[in-house]
This record gives structure tokens, sequence and C-alpha cells, in this order.
């Protein structure tokens, strides 16, 4: 693991040795962005809240944790439900991101696990939509105490794959999940896919998307053209 200049050059490639990869998914994976801030914007109202500063900030997080940024805590379950229930009601303009179904699956042997602020059913409904596979190892919303920038999802699935969380790569689109793969210990490749390369400057690397990444056994490349 390697501190320095978060974003890597044009060309050549950059080798990250590892044991596994832990993938962040809304974001990272798929992009459900339309279908979220619809919801959003439906919900944000009945609470007297403004959406578009409850939507500043939320990507990566829980909805709970960000619910309750906004609403005391004896409301927060009855709000999170309802949110919840609106984001389940449909999956139109839900896809994979660019490389993501290739990437998947050639993993070559590597392990990896999924590690996501959503619950089981968003994550089921959602990967579906998006036609991208699900791995043995997948750590939910349900599964941890506290959300991200908590590093509990990312330490509990490199536990349940058999690694350290310092062998680990993290794979992350959002300013939250880049400080929980630190936390962890890990090495935190971000993808600037939902948020500017200067909000994710705590990661170690920094790429424009999934296609660049190569895997094999025991490593991931970053590629670049």
């Amino acid at each position: 693991m390697t501190d320095g200049p978060p974003t890597d050059g044009p060309a050549g490639a950059v080798r990250l040795p590892c044991a596994a990869v832990l993938f962040d998914v809304d974001g990272t994976l798929i992009d459900s962005t339309p279908l979220v801030e619809h919801a959003a914007r439906l919900w944000a109202p009945e609470y007297g809240i403004d959406p578009d500063e409850f939507l500043t900030g939320s990507h990566g997080r829980r909805t709970s944790d960000r619910v309750a940024d906004f609403l005391p805590a004896d409301r927060v379950a009855a709000a999170t439900a309802r949110l919840d229930e609106l984001e389940a009601a449909g999956t139109d303009g839900i896809t994979a991101l660019p490389g993501v179904r290739d990437l998947l699956a050639g993993m070559n042997g590597l392990p990896w696990a999924l590690v996501t602020s959503m619950d089981r059913a968003q994550l089921a409904a959602r990967s579906a939509a998006a036609r991208i596979p699900l791995p043995d190892v997948v750590v939910t919303a349900e599964d941890v105490r506290h959300g991200k920038p908590d590093p509990s999802g990312y330490l509990r699935a490199a536990a349940r794959l058999g690694a350290d969380p310092s062998a680990c790569v993290v794979v992350e689109d959002a300013p939250a999940g880049v400080a929980a793969g630190r936390a962890a210990g890990a090495t935190v490749l971000a993808v600037t896919t939902s948020h500017p390369p200067e909000a994710l400057g705590e990661a170690h690397h920094i790429i424009e998307d999934l296609t660049a990444l190569v895997p094999a056994p025991d490593a991931v490349t970053l590629a670049f053209a």
C-alpha cells in the first residue's frame, strides 16, 4: 500500500497485489441514480425535508444513517421504511456501469465480495435489473451495526473470505466508502462514476471506471491506455 498522488497517469499500468477484492455496489458496479433521486424527491416533502439537501452527501451511506441526519431518532425507522418502499417500487433506469459485467465474469480465481449500504431486498432487485452476479460473500446494511464510513462492512467481508483486510483492495465511488476502506486498512481504488476526483482524494488510486481493472489470481492491475 502506497500513499502519494491518488490519481494515476494516463499511460502504463499499476499492479496491486491482493488476496481479495471488496466491491461497493451502487455507483461502483450499478448505476441506480435515476431511481434513487426520484424516490427521494417523492419522499422528502412528506417529512418537510429539502430533497436536494438530503441527496447531497447521501450517496454511499445507509439510508437509515442519512435519514437520522434529518429526523429525530423515534421517527427514523418509519421514515427509512417509507423511503425503502418508494425505492423498491421499480427498477427503471438501473444499469451496470461500464466494464462491470466483463470484469465480474472474469475474476480469474481472485476472491471477491460485495459490501453495500443497500439492504438485501434492494441488492437483489438492482443486481437482477443490472444483470450482475452475486458472489458467495455479500455484506448488506442489515449485517453491520454501523454503516460507512465505519469500516465494519469491509472488515466483515474480509473475515468471511479469510483474508487480512490489509491484503484486500476495496473498490469504491463515494467519500464515505473510501473512508471506510481506508479505516479497514485496505488499499482503496476509487472510480469517478459518481464523484469528481477531488472528492475522492483519500483513495490510493483513482480511475475513471472499471474498464481499466484487470484481475489475476493474486492481484489486480490498473491498465491505462
